[in-house]
């Protein structure tokens, strides 16, 4: 039986998709983040030594990393589903996407989480105005900039077919829905995107993202 390490609020979210998506049986561990520091519990180190989510125990092994997980599964269960032909572009699309989630378009949508909790969080009011004032330089010289520049590129991709990777969901959506997800959340994804927005409908009136929803508890990016 597969095993979802699942911590709320996170990237493991994908992975309950996912495995709805295929229609898998599996179960699901619950770990919740420290309300203070929004990290997550110590308890999941014992899982994986960086204590982090997602990570999903299958038939003896233990694999971590978002996207590791999607091709994992996908080779392992998917029997050609979510996953285009090999050696077509739309294979070539698919494994692009699958790393850029986390590779470029996560980055900066961090540096912004972080970035924002400077200059609004507390701190010694003598330290305070140049604290504010560095996160904004950064933000607006910085952050900002490479934030639009990824949303305008995905929007322009996205004007080529319907999905991530060509014509048909796959895997690849389902890996590009959290740092979208976070840019509407936290990174200027609005009505200057359209499709990227479109996107989100869609994926937010699939079925199985509607049961991942229901089993994985309340996900504080839809707001």
């Amino acid at each position: 039986m597969i095993l979802v390490h699942h911590l709320n609020n996170s990237r493991s979210q994908r992975v309950l998709w996912l495995l709805e998506e295929l229609g898998l049986d599996y179960e699901v561990k619950r770990y919740e983040r420290d309300p203070q520091t929004m990290l997550a519990p110590a308890a999941l180190r014992a899982v994986h030594p960086l204590g982090k989510s997602p990570v999903v125990s299958d038939a003896g092994n233990t694999i971590a990393e978002s996207g590791a997980i999607m091709e994992y599964l996908v080779e392992r269960y998917g029997q050609g589903r979510l996953i285009p032909a090999a050696g077509t572009p739309e294979r070539l699309r698919w494994t692009y996407w699958l790393h850029f989630a986390e590779g470029s378009a996560m980055p900066p949508l961090l540096m912004k989480l972080v970035f924002d909790k400077i200059e609004s969080g507390p701190m010694p009011f003598f330290a305070r105005p140049i604290a504010r004032a560095i996160a904004r330089k950064v933000k607006t010289s910085f952050i900002n900039p490479n934030l639009s520049a990824q949303l305008d590129y995905m929007e322009g991709e996205l004007g080529k077919s319907d999905w991530f990777a060509g014509a048909d969901f796959s895997a690849a959506d389902i890996q590009m829905s959290f740092p979208l997800e976070a840019a509407a959340a936290r990174g200027g994804l609005d009505g200057g995107h359209p499709k990227l927005a479109a996107f989100l409908r869609r994926i937010h009136a699939r079925p199985a993202y509607l049961r991942a929803l229901e089993r994985g508890g309340p996900y504080a990016l839809m707001k």
